[in-house]
């Protein structure tokens, strides 16, 4: 028997094909993509076992290790965004008692302290004044005092635009006994990171701020160090979905089926990471560094201030005081709306006080920093 069902005419939207306005993302994040990137993105699919995508796996996870300095084997990209890969990085050496420092100078650290607190740890916190940065004397004390299982870090700050030195901390982790976890969102592909040298034992970023790509496929990576904790765990990692387990043999040469990769998003970061391969790493970092000085010096060229101290500012995002009696949010979407650039507000203690400026991985160039101004010597007051 046929059933007959009666369809609802009247619901049925009416909408135009897709379209979205082209504007220039000088915010926190996303950063607008390259466009070998976004045409990259274009290529049909395959499937998610086909030889050449597990190829392509393969390559991603050589980039990655590139763009890291690490040899860590166990370096993949999280089907997910930036949030995802932190999360990963939490469940998978967090167990139910664990002592977990955090040190917490911004939005993120909170985060990381919300996520553990989740997954059963004994949370402890260091913490700072919003944009600035801890000393190593001041981790060591804070070691001793806790002796923790894990100290997690926030190496790029991204709501204060701090970048905390991580130099001489993984080997205080090593003398203390407790693996190094650092947060790399801001930073990957536009900061100096040396995650083996710097002793870090599990990190974590995003494809939409220094990789210049669409965000969806977030890079991760373990040293074995902290994957021996992962394999002596009593309990399963209580997040199936981030197991690095079983994301291991999807990745590895096993090849175990885990879940539907984001296959296109896997091309993006595969040309994203491409690029910055050709370029040159220390090249890449340069231009980041390069590009945000002409910034900071433009900034304060028309008056404005600049929230963190020099030495620790990053090259990917910097922080803009809000000038005394300025409406930052309206200021922000009069630059949104009637010049197409994006800006970003504080957030947390920050809220109001302060802009927050990206300029990462395709948009660090000399020239967005000039349209910034220009548009910037319009909207604000004389």
């Amino acid at each position: 028997m046929t059933q007959t069902f009666s369809i609802q005419e009247s619901q049925k939207l009416q909408l135009e094909p897709l379209k979205i306005p082209q504007r220039l993302l000088l915010g926190p994040g996303p950063s607008n993509a390259h466009p070998d990137v976004l045409q990259a993105m274009n290529t049909p699919p395959v499937g998610h076992l086909d030889p050449a995508f597990l190829a392509l796996m393969d390559e991603i996870q050589a980039l990655l290790r590139y763009v890291w300095q690490t040899e860590n084997q166990l370096t993949i990209a999280v089907s997910g965004t930036g949030t995802a890969a932190m999360e990963a990085a939490v469940a998978n050496v967090t167990e139910p008692g664990d002592v977990v420092l955090v040190g917490v100078a911004g939005y993120f650290g909170n985060r990381l302290v919300d996520m553990a607190g989740r997954y059963g740890a004994d949370v402890r916190t260091i913490t700072k004044p919003w944009g600035q940065v801890f000393k190593l004397e001041e981790l060591r004390n804070a070691l001793s005092t806790h002796r923790p299982a894990i100290l997690a870090l926030v190496h790029a700050e991204t709501s204060t635009g701090a970048r905390q030195p991580l130099e001489g901390v993984g080997e205080l982790c090593r003398e203390f006994g407790c693996l190094l976890l650092v947060d790399t969102v801001t930073s990957l592909g536009g900061v100096p990171i040396f995650l083996d040298e710097w002793g870090v034992d599990i990190a974590y970023s995003c494809s939409q701020k220094g990789l210049a790509c669409p965000p969806g496929a977030s890079p991760f990576t373990i040293s074995s160090r902290a994957l021996e904790k992962v394999t002596r765990r009593k309990n399963k990692v209580e997040n199936w979905y981030l197991d690095m387990t079983l994301l291991g043999k999807y990745w590895g040469s096993e090849r175990v089926y885990h879940h539907t990769a984001p296959i296109n998003m896997y091309y993006a970061l595969r040309e994203s990471l491409r690029l910055i391969s050709e370029e040159g790493l220390a090249n890449c970092w340069q231009r980041h560094q390069k590009n945000v000085e002409y910034l900071w010096n433009s900034l304060e060229d028309i008056g404005l201030s600049l929230h963190v101290e020099r030495e620790y500012r990053l090259p990917t995002l910097t922080t803009v005081c809000i000038p005394s009696g300025v409406d930052g949010k309206a200021i922000a979407r009069q630059l949104l709306i009637e010049h197409g650039v994006e800006i970003g507000g504080g957030l947390g203690e920050l809220a109001g006080k302060v802009w927050r400026v990206g300029l990462m991985g395709f948009n660090s160039r000399k020239e967005n920093v000039d349209t910034l101004i220009e548009v910037l010597r319009k909207v604000l007051p004389n």
